[in-house]
């Protein structure tokens, strides 16, 4: 089996980390905002390197705010966890005991008075609980400030999405080789799975297996049907490595393909590579959906393109931006997003060809160059 290149990516130093948070306040203070709250999630990851071993009720929160500290808030128990984070030399680490009340802790972190921006992966029961704590308080969602500050990556980030798109690549490579024809579709999941593991993910997120008529469906979970004879397959496969997402579709065929899957395959494949060719600096996120909507609907299946073209990647595997009609967004060199178009014929099958891309200083990038063409498999 050949295997991508497993060397590790640069550590984020602690200095990464805090270069971050202070740009979250900066960007905090130019929009108005007394301070930001972060909980658990992508914003926080990106923020501190802390991802909890789980997301609970109880309250876990970063406070940034000008002249402060920032400062975690985390519950006892997971205390440990927070203080092994990569970022936690950058933050000072504040616990809670359950029976207290964690909003009387996390009171003594902010201003009584004031206008904070908070993340997007807030719980309500946490945001009322502050408000209750902190009547005269204010909050506004985030969702224009850290995210699109995630958005765009330094080198050290674009390389770490490289090796997952590298390892996503070998993925394909080896999954167009095994057998689908009598098989289970959660058995060549379970494949897909082992496979990104052993190129080097630590966390799977998706194995989708569509065979025949569950292709039309494009976020289809793998079941029980058993695959075909005739089949068109879509394989769409995803998850983080080194902390960073992959997300790669490709769409194959279990022997010889029909002329309409042929044909499809052929309009998705001319749609893909249209809207990758749209991108570059300055250019609008929905200016790359028009891209690809023109040339399916332009071959008559305009109705069977049912979602967005791309959406963002990074510590997660869908973040903005998002490449869909109204979103006047300009792309900037460093973002990184998906473009996967597709086609789904309701009751017969579906296509769908999915690459990472990132936006240099004169057009586009790919981070999947595995072979585009209708691969057929046994």
């Amino acid at each position: 089996m050949n295997r991508p290149m497993s060397s590790a990516p640069i550590p984020f130093t602690s200095d990464d980390y805090a270069a971050r948070m202070a740009r979250a306040v900066d960007d905090a203070l130019a929009a108005g905002l007394d301070g930001v709250i972060v909980t658990p999630g992508p914003d926080l990851a990106w923020l501190t390197g802390y991802r909890p071993t789980a997301i609970t009720e109880r309250l876990t929160m970063l406070a940034l705010a000008p002249d402060v500290q920032p400062t975690l808030l985390v519950p006892v128990l997971e205390r440990p966890d927070a203080e092994a984070a990569e970022g936690a030399a950058s933050v000072a680490i504040v616990d809670w005991v359950d029976g207290a009340d964690p909003y009387e802790s996390a009171a003594r972190l902010l201003r009584h008075e004031g206008r904070f921006g908070i993340s997007d992966s807030a719980w309500a029961m946490h945001l009322l609980g502050l408000q209750s704590t902190l009547p005269d308080t204010r909050y506004r969602a985030s969702s224009q400030g850290l995210p699109m500050m995630r958005a765009i990556k330094d080198a050290n980030e674009l390389a770490r999405l490289a090796m997952a798109g590298a390892a996503a690549d070998a993925t394909y490579g080896e999954i167009v080789n095994v057998r689908f024809a009598g098989r289970r579709e959660t058995e060549v999941a379970a494949d897909l799975d082992a496979l990104l593991r052993e190129f080097g993910h630590e966390q799977v997120d998706f194995t989708v297996v569509g065979s025949g008529p569950n292709g039309a469906n494009p976020h289809h979970e793998a079941g029980d049907r058993v695959i075909e004879q005739g089949d068109a397959v879509v394989l769409d496969f995803g998850g983080l490595m080194h902390g960073y997402g992959s997300d790669t579709t490709r769409t194959v065929c279990v022997g010889e393909p029909s002329a309409l899957v042929r044909e499809v395959h052929e309009i998705v494949r001319r749609a893909q590579q249209t809207a990758f060719q749209a991108v570059r600096p300055g250019v609008p996120c929905q200016e790359v959906d028009r891209a690809a909507r023109a040339v399916i609907t332009d071959a008559g299946y305009g109705e069977a393109f049912i979602h967005r073209t791309g959406h963002g990647i990074g510590v997660t595997t869908h973040e903005p931006p998002y490449m869909v009609e109204g979103e006047e967004q300009p792309l900037r060199p460093g973002m990184c997003f998906s473009i996967e178009p597709g086609i789904y014929l309701a009751g017969r099958f579906g296509v769908r060809i999915e690459d990472i891309v990132t936006v240099t200083d004169t057009g586009g990038e790919r981070f999947n160059n595995s072979d585009h063409g209708l691969h057929i498999v046994e």
